[in-house]
């Protein structure tokens, strides 16, 4: 039961994919891919107990860094096209 919480806690910590896929189609497909791969390392997590000497967790946190980025970038060219 704890581990299914756990999980679960993390699934809510995926990066959100907020990038309009009609004005940045690419910029929403570099999101969509990024939550795969966040979702991929979820899992390599969970089938290695969580036993990855911190770098699984590193690995996320720089996804959800380059997600924000992704939305800095929409905006920006949002911001541009005005």
């Amino acid at each position: 039961m704890a581990l299914a919480l756990l999980c679960s806690g993390t699934t809510f910590a995926q990066p959100k994919r907020n990038v309009s896929g009609g004005r940045h189609p690419n910029l929403a497909a570099a999101q969509r891919l990024a939550n795969q791969a966040y979702a991929k390392i979820i899992a390599a997590q969970q089938a290695n107990e969580w036993d990855l000497q911190g770098h699984a967790q590193k690995a996320k946190d720089l996804l959800e860094q380059a997600n924000n980025e992704l939305k800095q970038a929409a905006q920006a060219s949002n911001a541009n096209q005005k």
